[in-house]
């Protein structure tokens, strides 16, 4: 009789379990899945014809088996989307793969382009000191944020938070100016009172001095060896949005003899009295709860969702920090409109000259919106009537219970219009339809119980047959790669055999991405 493995979740992670077992392994995988919905956070929602990513994701990677698995499933596109042109990308990365206008199985090119927007004006993310920042921040703060960094080259702080690690790369006035608050709105507290690991781990490598000198190599057509993935300006990504892959990915686990199961919740987990297994899960699924076992078991869920589940099992210490683990919660609001007041460059925007970022940073101090997706230029096909109306995503960061969340929808929405046009990007009368989306435990964060974490690491460690995978699964912010890899790691060790799940853990996954443990020591 073959084995078979529980997989909680059917975003990247869990998927991704699923896909390696059935591919390298006598495994069978069964899924359940909570929502509807297949992707987790990496889905695509649908209003009225449109599609909206929720929180935006690029679809890049230094690992080569990611690549290989995505581009298997949808090939990179062989002839120009529809906007190319406009988004001025004069061939595809690869001269092979499918056309867009005939093939909905295909990855678009996209070019990346995000900006900052600050004092009602645009500024260049990563940060450089363009003649357009320096003319958009003015003689004053230019001389400020210019000596700022030359002091922070000068002497270096301790990194006991993320305000540090920001300030030692950009200098306290550019922190002040581009990161702050935004940071703030993310994470809902002072980055003075988060954990450097967020930002070790999402962006080592990148620095002044680093966008600088990628902006000389570009201009002086000078290659370079090694490059930030924050400073990376192609991506591929699938012609309907994140979604598609991941449901391409799905019907591919069925094919392969998996199975999927919607609607389901993990209610119950049972853990043997010696605290080393697993022995079954009680799930959920309508008005009746079953029990079910399984030879391995693979979490996404929630850390937090998951200790809970295991009850009176878990130690009273290692209970209270999961109970505790910081999330930050998430509200995208979608506004379809025929056109914006903004101004890109001092040209009205119209269908020829559109603004070109995918998303935009809002770091305008008075108000609370965080970030601003274009999904015209995700994707021409995520949008029903692309050449005539622009479909923007406003996201908002929140908790689950405060005063936004609480909110009515129809009130939030006025509520975001209202703020769209105190920052002078569109008019009220312009928008023609909206939507609102409310995502839970969209960001494990950083501070809070999460110090304490390796107890609840080291817990789930002892159960021998439970791997846990994925950004939720493993209470970090992980890329959708970085949660792919770790279900990968884990379809390794139980292929070997091998209980020691410190490579899982250790799934960051570059360098470039995080301090090492000895660094972070220092």
């Amino acid at each position: 009789m073959k084995k078979k493995a529980i997989i909680i979740g059917a975003g990247p992670a869990g998927l991704t379990a699923a896909y390696y077992l059935l591919k390298e392994t006598d495994i069978v995988p069964v899924i359940y899945e909570a929502s509807d919905d297949i992707g987790g956070i990496s889905r695509t929602a649908h209003y009225m014809g449109n599609r909206i990513d929720i929180g935006g994701h690029r679809f890049f990677t230094k690992n080569e088996e990611v690549m290989k698995l995505w581009t298997d499933l949808m090939p990179v596109q062989g002839k120009p989307a529809m906007d190319d042109k406009l988004l001025h990308i004069e061939k595809p990365l690869e001269e092979k793969g499918s056309d867009p206008e005939t093939n909905d199985q295909v990855m678009l090119v996209r070019n990346r382009v995000s900006r900052i927007y600050y004092l009602k004006s645009f500024f260049d993310y990563p940060i450089s000191l363009s003649p357009r920042t320096i003319m958009n921040m003015g003689l004053l703060r230019t001389m400020k944020a210019g000596f700022g960094y030359i002091g922070a080259l000068i002497k270096k702080r301790e990194e006991k938070s993320l305000a540090d690690f920001y300030i030692n790369r950009f200098g306290k006035p550019l922190y002040e100016m581009f990161f702050k608050d935004y940071t703030a709105k993310l994470w809902g507290i002072d980055p003075s009172e988060i954990s450097p690991d967020w930002g070790a781990q999402r962006v080592k490598g990148l620095s002044l001095k680093k966008a600088i000198a990628d902006v000389f190599c570009r201009v002086f057509h000078i290659k370079q060896s090694k490059k930030e993935t924050s400073l990376i300006e192609q991506f591929y990504y699938p012609k309907y949005g994140p979604g598609q892959l991941w449901e391409t990915l799905a019907i591919e686990v069925e094919r392969r003899g998996g199975e999927i199961i919607r609607n389901a919740e993990i209610t119950g987990v049972k853990v043997n009295d010696a605290k080393t297994k697993i022995e079954g899960v009680s799930i959920k699924s309508g008005n009746e709860t079953s029990n079910e076992t399984a030879d391995y078991y693979f979490s996404s869920m929630p850390v937090k969702d998951l200790v809970q589940a295991m009850g009176s099992s878990v130690p009273e210490q290692v209970s209270d920090i999961a109970t505790k683990l910081p999330y930050r919660d998430f509200i995208t609001v979608g506004l379809l409109v025929d056109k914006l007041a903004l101004k890109n460059n001092t040209k009205q925007v119209t269908f020829e000259d559109r603004i070109p970022d995918c998303w935009i940073y809002i770091q305008e101090r008075d108000v609370k919106v965080g970030r601003l997706q274009i999904f015209n230029n995700w994707s021409p096909y995520m949008v029903n009537n692309y050449k005539n109306t622009m479909w923007l995503g406003m996201e908002y960061f929140c908790e689950e219970g405060d005063s936004m969340w609480n909110m009515k929808k129809e009130e939030f929405i006025s509520f975001a219009i209202s703020e769209m046009v105190k920052m002078g990007i569109l008019q009220e009368e312009d928008v023609l339809d909206s939507t609102y989306i409310q995502v839970k435990k969209a960001y494990p964060a950083y501070f809070g119980s999460y110090a304490k974490f390796d107890q609840v690491e080291s817990y789930l460690n002892q159960m021998e047959n439970l791997y846990c995978i994925g950004r939720n699964g493993q209470h970090r912010y992980n890329n959708m790669d970085h949660s792919m890899l770790t279900a990968m790691e884990a379809v390794k060790l139980v292929k070997s055999g091998n209980k020691n799940k410190e490579s899982l853990w250790n799934v960051n996954v570059e360098q470039s991405y995080h301090e090492n443990k000895e660094e972070s020591k220092k």
